[in-house]
């Protein structure tokens, strides 16, 4: 069985408005948008042999035969809240994309992109093994911003146009920004980062918001329908993300996992912790 880190209750008003992820509202953090994220925010003990799932008829789906642990591993956040962002920012066919940040959610956005239609993917990162990752996945054109300025590089390879869609996987005010100095006239900026203070929005980018711009952002879908789907794009072929997981630990040594992960070294993209 498998469940989403989001666990919505079905029943909620905002579950009944089509908002699941925005079930309820955590405390933790002083958050009022938390909603149906209750695994190591409200619910403590999520990384033990056991946990408890809540609101388990609404949220546990099992696994297709077929399909190994590692397989459906980014299923409930990574591939969840990657695609989500392609989702939300409405990629159609033949547009042109461009993700910011080419960690596991940027590059399952990327992946996203694609299967919604997108036949331009361009990824920004610095990092060697991400950049090629992103390559590996199937994005088209890579842009190392320690090398060359995003927005120049990005616009040159639109001829000027922009982009129909930009990503932000990353939750910085640099990759905002950018993300919004990429767009089309009328382009929407799909933010899935998590930002740690205020955000400015350049009032030129913005277009002193006359520009028609869409800015969506989203929290990771959940829910045993949105898991089913997931897996069957994975049983499809259509992606493969096992390629993302570069370390395995048992649980006995995940202070060891979370200190590699930590200090991103050899390469780490994820780490896969099991019994």
């Amino acid at each position: 069985m498998i469940a989403g880190a989001i666990t919505p209750s079905g029943h909620s008003y905002a579950c009944l408005c089509g908002q699941h992820s925005q079930d309820g509202a955590g405390t933790r953090h002083g958050f009022k948008a938390l909603g149906g994220w209750r695994f190591g925010n409200t619910l403590d003990g999520c990384q033990a042999e056991f946990v408890l799932v809540p609101d388990a008829m609404a949220n546990l789906s099992p696994v297709p035969a077929g399909l190994s642990d590692e397989q459906v591993l980014m299923c409930p956040d990574i591939m969840s809240t990657g695609f989500s962002g392609a989702e939300s920012g409405g990629v159609r066919i033949g547009d042109t994309v461009a993700v910011f940040a080419q960690g596991p959610i940027g590059l399952c956005a990327a992946a996203g992109a694609r299967l919604m239609g997108a036949t331009t993917v361009i990824g920004v990162d610095t990092v060697p093994e991400r950049l090629a990752m992103a390559r590996r996945l199937g994005v088209d054109h890579t842009v190392d911003y320690k090398r060359d300025d995003p927005v120049k590089a990005i616009m040159a390879l639109t001829d000027g146009r922009g982009v129909d869609v930009s990503i932000e996987a990353l939750g910085t005010q640099s990759t905002f920004e950018a993300a919004l100095r990429v767009l089309r006239p009328g382009g929407t900026l799909s933010s899935l980062g998590v930002y740690s203070s205020d955000l400015r929005i350049p009032l030129d980018a913005f277009a002193a918001g006359l520009g028609d711009t869409r800015i969506v952002t989203t929290l990771c879908p959940g829910g045993k329908e949105r898991m089913r789907r997931l897996m069957d794009v994975i049983a499809s072929g259509r992606v493969d993300l096992r390629s993302m997981v570069t370390h395995r630990f048992k649980l006995d040594q995940i202070e060891e996992a979370y200190d590699l992960f930590s200090h991103q070294r050899d390469g780490v993209l994820k780490v896969a912790i099991t019994i």
